[in-house]
């Protein structure tokens, strides 16, 4: 991943602030990722986080996000999420919760680009009161989704073969070529 760690944690209080707390969980919060960083790659050429996907059962899985997530849920002292979100199970659930542990400030928000931030400001919006399995489903109509096998990465360039795309994946594979 090649995102700043203050970057991610901005990232993380920015839909934990900006969603239906009530549908917030892990599940939901990689699929927030996966579209916040393919959206941008549609509009812009490039992913946001810069995470490699996995084709899962539940959809796009960013490994390097879940894996830091799993650590916070794990170890939340040792964490170094720490401080910027808490995972908590509602009584008689499986789902881990994430609530952000403080307010999304205006240096958290210099650290996006515009199209960074336009790009976080709609995918929350589009997404904030989605529950789980339709968020699933969404990311399940996505060619980079349905492009892939299970247990593949996900390349960036699938991007390009939705209808939403601003590029080609045969534009983005030569430019990545460069």
């Amino acid at each position: 991943m090649k995102m700043p760690l203050a970057k991610l944690k901005a990232t993380l209080l920015f839909f934990a602030n900006n969603t239906n707390p009530t549908y917030l969980g892990k599940i939901k919060l990689m699929k927030l990722f996966y579209f916040l960083d393919f959206m941008h790659f549609k509009k812009y050429g490039i992913p946001v986080t810069g995470d490699t996907y996995y084709n899962l059962e539940k959809g796009p899985i960013p490994t390097v996000i879940l894996n830091l997530v799993d650590q916070l849920a794990a170890s939340p002292e040792e964490s170094k999420l720490s401080g910027t979100i808490q995972i908590v199970t509602p009584p008689g659930t499986r789902m881990q919760r994430i609530t952000p542990t403080k307010s999304l400030t205006e240096d958290d928000l210099k650290l996006f680009s515009k199209s960074e931030l336009d790009t976080l400001s709609e995918v929350a919006k589009r997404y904030k009161d989605t529950n789980t399995d339709d968020i699933i489903k969404a990311s399940h109509s996505e060619a980079p989704w349905l492009m892939t096998d299970y247990l593949e990465v996900i390349p960036y360039s699938l991007a390009g073969k939705d209808n939403d795309s601003q590029y080609t994946s045969e534009e983005i594979e030569l430019v990545s070529s460069l």
